[in-house]
């Protein structure tokens, strides 16, 4: 991996997005294949064993039902409720602001992310054609010196008077609860009408086999790899921590919700795997 590249699963997200457009049957339930662009992978990328067609369905259907969640969210939030800032935590190999900029153009959309990462993407952007706009801003945050992501959004123009929607996918489970808690108050201390949209992990014992056994291997790998999860939440924990932070409303969306409402019908079957939530919560 190259200085400054995304770590491997912020890589393996977007690769797993491509390989729904490319393996799964139409209509995509997401279709990014920008992200896989952006990553530059070998060129025998899907014949990686983190790629392999059948092994990861479930995994990559989570991922992109989880990302049209989102953005499902943002839409409904800039249309119906004139929302006009949308902070992405944790951003990656986003591509929103490339892939919708019907919707982005409208808003300024805060990717919020270690600086040496932000500044590889923006090259590859560069290198892709994607123009700079003004209303994409890269907010770099450098976590291990300790900086406050709060304090580079603000100074990067977000506008902590104004309502927003905010996105964090895929990072709950690397903060312990206390910092998990830190980050759900500097939320609800945000404008009213600003929502929240948090994945988190489920406890092992609230899932079922035989996926229960797959996540346990895939926790296992996290914590050899030096990257261990180490916060997991039932339903009612997560919406009592949103409670504890001061949000005033919360609920959360089960991979029920998300299979009745992306993948019902699908000629392929395809559904996602369980072990994740989205706590949904409102300033």
């Amino acid at each position: 991996m190259s200085a400054g590249q995304p770590d491997s699963t912020a890589i393996r997200t977007a690769l797993w997005r491509a390989l729904h457009v490319q393996v799964d049957d139409a209509p995509p339930v997401l279709a990014d294949e920008i992200g896989m662009q952006i990553a530059a992978p070998e060129t025998l990328w899907r014949e990686r064993p983190d790629m392999h067609p059948e092994g990861t369905r479930g995994y990559r259907a989570a991922i992109v039902g989880r990302a049209r969640f989102v953005e499902d969210l943002v839409a409904e939030r800039v249309a119906q409720h004139g929302v006009t800032q949308y902070a992405i935590l944790g951003a990656g190999l986003d591509t929103f602001a490339q892939r919708r900029p019907e919707i982005a153009s409208r808003i300024h959309v805060y990717e919020v992310d270690q600086p040496a990462t932000q500044n590889w993407k923006r090259e590859r952007l560069m290198v892709l054609g994607f123009r700079e706009q003004t209303w994409q801003v890269f907010v770099p945050v450098d976590f291990e010196a300790g900086e406050a992501w709060w304090e580079r959004l603000r100074w990067a123009g977000f506008d902590a008077r104004q309502p927003a929607v905010i996105a964090s996918t895929g990072v709950s489970m690397y903060l312990t609860r206390a910092a998990n808690l830190a980050t759900l108050r500097q939320i609800a201390s945000l404008a009213p009408g600003t929502t929240l949209a948090m994945t988190f992990l489920l406890p092992l014992d609230l899932i079922a086999e035989p996926e229960r056994s797959r996540h346990a291997a895939v926790y296992e790998r996290a914590r050899a790899a030096g990257t261990p999860f180490v916060s997991f939440f039932a339903p009612d924990e997560m919406i009592a921590l949103a409670r504890e932070a001061g949000l005033s409303t919360a609920h959360v969306v089960s991979t029920a919700d998300l299979t009745a409402r992306y993948f019902a019908g699908r000629s392929d079957g395809l559904r996602p795997a369980s072990g994740e939530s989205i706590l949904v919560a409102t300033v």
